[in-house]
């Protein structure tokens, strides 16, 4: 394996400097870096435009330019940014933290529901849900990012901030999202008709029960969950989690399960209780990520005493839904802070932003503000990046499904007696991922390039925008720095990718 990845790193080395070089040239001959000061009418445009031609090396042959360049990356140097002055390698990690900020909740998103839409779909092959879904993920692939991004803005900005002006919900528009509810709940379930036709009620009802409550209490301007609703959210994860994992019939697992979401009810009442003296209070990031590693821990450690038949199981069980438990808390605590920030004069009631990162005005209000802040400004393009790269995860989990949903291990799993649940999860899911396994790191890498259109069409200062801007100016330096980071990430996502499949598949052997 070490000769195999050494192999692979001198590859990569070879092809990087190749593709740095012609990307040079296509870049040095772009366009005039000089336009700009030709057109100029200062008094010292000579002396301006000679300037910038020894700082860019404009008088040399780009082959041997290109050099120049070089000698200065090897070292760590990627030159200056030519209309500001400021280091191309800051603009880079300004731009990156941004992309990882935007694009990581996009991906991971992306590729967790994709994952489980791909699951249920190919259980359900050639049923309602599966056509529905396939109608729908190749819709959405299809649109241009472009017109995805201007209909979330419209409707997911201007149409929601317009109802909470007066959020109410009319009777006739509840029985219509209860329906829907209803039928994709139904669908989704498979099985007899009676069984999914009252799973399908109950889901529906219930939906549009809880739609108008939450609209005859003003809960969408002053949102919040409350220790109840947490107990009922927590008690649901916590199930479901011992379920995929473990089997019901691992009691050990369901207890550790229980016991935790129990004490993490109870830990409302000192970290929420009170907004501004409770223990979320004084929490800033690291503190907040300190508290969940001591969450998961504590769970973990419940799982222990518990033991059972394969003690870490039930320490795995505890740790997944301590986790849960503290986003429930935490983001509990984070909508006590919703009508506070939208009542500021900075957002004024309209808080679901079409453009930019960060509202100015409310730098420096705190961990809270900032947080609800950098969250309505992401909501819309992460949306939009959602919505198109996951038709993607959805089919090609699909496909990988059914493929090992028919092969014969699977059906003497079935012989021998073992139950669904094992059958999926622990014989066909895993065996399923290989495939998406190794896709994730190259659509990973390529995406920390940065969503150009839907960065752009946001107003989002990451990656993308980055390169476009570069583009228009000419800015070979930037350009070329863009490219290196972009190019390295692919080529270390491809080695990756490589990697995981000889890990995961212990068929494939890398020497031969």
């Amino acid at each position: 394996m070490l000769r195999f990845i050494t192999r692979r790193m001198l590859t990569a080395v070879g092809v990087l400097f190749a593709a740095t070089y012609l990307f040079f040239i296509l870049a040095a001959n772009a366009g005039d870096p000089l336009e700009d000061l030709r057109a100029s009418s200062q008094p010292n445009r000579e002396q301006l435009i000679a300037q910038r031609t020894a700082e860019l090396h404009l008088d040399v042959n780009p082959f041997i330019r290109y050099f120049y360049w070089l000698g200065g990356a090897i070292h760590g140097d990627l030159g200056n940014d030519y209309k500001t002055g400021q280091p191309v390698s800051t603009m880079l990690g300004d731009a990156m933290g941004q992309t990882i900020k935007l694009v990581g909740f996009a991906s991971v998103a992306a590729i967790v529901i994709g994952v489980l839409i791909g699951i249920i779909s190919a259980l359900r092959q050639y049923s309602g849900f599966d056509y529905g879904i396939t109608l729908m993920t190749f819709l959405m692939y299809s649109l241009p990012s472009f017109w995805v991004a201007v209909l979330l803005k419209q409707w997911g900005a201007i149409g929601f901030n317009n109802f909470l002006a007066d959020p109410v919900i009319s009777p006739l528009a509840l029985g219509l999202i209860g329906l829907v509810m209803g039928i994709v709940v139904g669908a989704a379930l498979g099985g007899e008709w009676k069984r999914r036709l009252l799973f399908g009620g109950i889901a529906g009802v219930l939906t549009a029960a809880i739609l108008g409550v939450m609209a005859a209490t003003d809960w969408f301007r002053d949102p919040g969950l409350g220790p109840v609703v947490i107990l009922m959210l927590g008690l649901g994860l916590a199930l479901i989690v011992v379920f995929l994992t473990t089997g019901l019939a691992n009691r050990k697992a369901l207890y550790t399960a229980l016991t935790v979401v129990a004490l993490g009810a109870v830990a409302w009442f000192p970290m929420c209780a009170n907004k501004l003296s409770g223990g979320f209070a004084y929490v800033g990031f690291w503190m907040a990520l300190v508290l969940l590693l001591v969450f998961i821990a504590a769970g973990v450690g419940i799982g222990l005493l518990f033991r059972g038949p394969d003690k870490w199981l039930s320490a795995r069980v505890g740790g997944i839904v301590a986790a849960f438990m503290y986003a429930l808390l935490w983001l509990d605590y984070a909508m006590s802070w919703w009508k506070t920030y939208s009542n500021t004069s900075a957002i004024n009631g309209r808080p679901i932003a079409t453009v930019g990162s960060s509202t100015p005005e409310l730098s420096g209000s705190g961990y809270w503000i900032g947080t609800i802040d950098t969250f309505t400004h992401m909501v819309l393009p992460i949306s939009a990046l959602i919505l198109i790269s996951l038709a993607s995860y959805t089919r090609y989990m699909r496909g990988s499904m059914l493929e090992v949903m028919n092969l014969d291990y699977i059906r003497t799993a079935r012989a021998k007696g073992m139950p669904e649940r094992t059958v999926v999860m622990r014989h066909g899911f895993r065996n399923a991922l290989i495939p998406i396994a190794t896709l994730i790191p190259l659509d990973l890498a390529a995406l920390f390039g940065g969503a150009i259109i839907t960065e752009t069409v946001f107003g989002w200062n990451g990656m993308g925008r980055l390169f476009v801007d570069a583009l228009r100016t000419v800015n070979v330096n930037v350009l070329m720095g863009y490219f290196l980071v972009t190019g390295i990430l692919l080529l270390i996502g491809n080695i990756i990718a490589d990697v995981l499949y000889v890990v995961l598949d212990p068929r494939i052997r890398v020497e031969s």
